[in-house]
């Protein structure tokens, strides 16, 4: 018996008792004439004896020669119903070499492009997967396997039921496949939930891919198609900031630095988010550096609205509009043939006013809510509401009096502050 026999710790496989590697070439020459003639039914009932005979001695070589060499008749004659059965019989079989498995389903995988429809590729992509299931020794055969019937499901529009499919395999825990098919293949689970949308299992697979791995190279590919997804992720959550950190990682690639048509496209992307993100320490910080890069002097418009959000000065959004709206709403970032467009357009009026609040905050420690109204161009209710949220979001301190329809924007100072001041007159 198979199982009384002494493993080889090497291959996890039972140690080989005799070589039967002559009498699988002796016999190949007979079948195939058995083969040639027609006579297929024999010509397996040959193979499947000698076959019991290499898979009870633990010949791992000969027993694979033989498996594979049943793949080969039933595909080449055609007989896709008796492949499905000759797989799923062999890999049956009590004792069967894991080597021998693998080395069949591989070779029947070569035949599902050979198929004459799709509906007799369909349903030997579903044996295979049948006897595939639950054997570690060929998960990634599973893997590649189900991501064929995945395609064929998309084909079909049947996108949800292809997202359900594929997101059954964990490729991250296989340790057989290599980990730039592993990443691809996750990268597929995330653009079918993006299809499907389902943002928040889309978030959860992204976090499976370490970023660090682009830095590799003959990444480059995979790295755009990642910031890619997260892109459109992040656009649906409107988490601006992030949207800009995909865009500068897509822009610090070498393939897009070195095409004079992406990178002003991307640069100017890394711009329009970043000024869309509301204000804080990382927001400023990466503005400045945004700045530093030499090559955004050649996006003139960019160049200016960086420079406006980073200067403590005034910016009046109807000059804003004036200057800048003809070029920008042409772009997808705000354009005004989509909804999407149209509200970050919104937004950007909204970010220029909080910066306005930031610079009257600055200068004045006393304005009437009158004066603020002229100074940011807006009504008395939506100075209130601009002061208020900048206000919570901690950016200034303000307090209003409407009474008498003033705004204090000068901090109380506590007794700390008020002996240190006495202490330096």
């Amino acid at each position: 018996m198979v199982l009384a026999m002494e493993l080889d710790y090497a291959t996890n496989e039972p140690k080989m008792e005799k070589d039967y590697s002559e009498s699988v070439k002796l016999l190949l020459p007979e079948v195939e004439q058995l083969v040639a003639s027609g006579e297929l039914q024999q010509a397996l009932a040959k193979l499947h004896a000698l076959e019991k005979k290499t898979r009870s001695a633990a010949d791992t070589w000969s027993t694979a020669q033989l498996l594979e060499r049943i793949v080969d008749i039933c595909g080449t004659a055609n007989e896709w119903v008796l492949l499905e059965q000759q797989v799923a019989l062999l890999a049956k079989k009590h004792g069967q070499l894991k080597v021998a498995i693998s080395k069949m389903v591989q070779r029947a995988m070569t035949y599902v492009d050979k198929t004459p429809d799709e509906p007799t590729r369909v349903q030997l992509i579903d044996s295979l997967r049948v006897v595939t299931e639950g054997k570690i020794h060929v998960e990634v055969e599973r893997a590649r396997l189900t991501r064929m019937r995945v395609a064929i499901y998309e084909q079909h529009g049947m996108v949800k039921e292809a997202c359900e499919m594929l997101q059954e395999v964990q490729v991250e825990t296989y340790g057989s496949m290599e980990r730039r098919e592993k990443t691809d293949f996750i990268l597929e689970q995330m653009r079918l939930c993006l299809a499907k949308r389902d943002y928040v299992r889309m978030a959860i697979i992204g976090h499976k891919i370490n970023p660090k791995y682009f830095t590799r190279e003959g990444t480059e590919d995979l790295k755009l198609r990642f910031y890619e997804l997260m892109i459109q992720y992040d656009l649906h959550e409107e988490n601006y900031l992030e949207v800009c950190r995909h865009y500068q990682q897509v822009y610090n690639t070498p393939s897009v630095q070195e095409d004079a048509q992406k990178w002003p496209v991307v640069l100017q992307n890394v711009v329009l988010y970043l000024v869309l993100a509301p204000y804080d320490n990382e927001q400023s910080d990466m503005l400045h550096r945004v700045q530093g890069d030499h090559r955004l002097e050649k996006l003139e418009l960019c160049a200016q609205l960086a420079k406006s959000f980073s200067t403590m000065e005034l910016t009046r959004w109807p000059a804003v509009e004036a200057v800048y709206g003809a070029e920008f709403q042409a772009t997808d970032v705000f354009s005004s043939a989509t909804d999407e467009g149209r509200v970050r357009w919104g937004v950007l009026r909204d970010r220029v006013i909080e910066h306005n609040v930031r610079v009257v905050a600055r200068y004045y420690g006393r304005a009437t809510l009158g004066r603020l109204s002229e100074l940011l161009d807006l009504g008395s209710d939506e100075v209130e509401r601009f002061l208020a949220r900048a206000v919570v979001d901690g950016s200034v301190y303000a307090r209003i009096d409407r009474p008498r329809g003033v705004v204090s924007f000068e901090r109380p100072s506590d007794a700390e502050d008020q002996l240190n001041t006495w202490a330096s007159d």
